[in-house]
């Protein structure tokens, strides 16, 4: 495959932050929807325990999976960067830059509604391979240069 632009890289990057952003969004509408219908007083949740007790499970799927958001797509965002700034960015780094979004999209969806372990897991996975690539490719590429 051939060179594709350093800029390219940056529109996957672009789109883990609006998923990211699109979570939180969700997040916020089911708690505070949830909070409102509940008449639950705000200061009732005060700890992460007091929210457990108060809020279903179901509710506080996007919650769990923003925070998810926040873990592993830090090294994604550091790899594209680095291909960015390097000027490195080829093909097969774009597509694998675009299956991990897709993929993460998966994951999201799956996790914040129905939560199903093992789909969730699948996406997850597969989410992560295609990470783990990206960051070998990238090593292997500095340290042979």
């Amino acid at each position: 495959m051939g060179q594709a632009t350093a800029e390219s890289i940056l529109l996957p990057m672009l789109g883990m932050m609006l998923l990211t952003f699109a979570v939180w969004v969700y997040m916020y509408l089911l708690r505070i929807g949830h909070i409102v219908r509940q008449r639950i007083r705000p200061q009732e949740l005060t700890t992460p325990d007091k929210v457990a007790a108060l809020i279903p499970e179901p509710v506080s799927y996007p919650a769990y999976n923003f925070r998810n958001l926040l873990e592993l797509p830090i090294l994604f965002y550091a790899l594209c960067l680095l291909l960015y700034v390097a000027g490195t960015v080829d093909s097969w780094d774009l597509l694998a830059a675009w299956l991990f979004l897709v993929l993460r999209i998966v994951h999201s969806a799956i996790h914040c509604t129905v939560n199903i372990v093992r789909y969730r897991f699948y996406a997850y996975f597969a989410s992560a391979l295609v990470l783990w690539i990206m960051l070998v490719r990238v090593v292997l590429r500095i340290a042979l240069s």
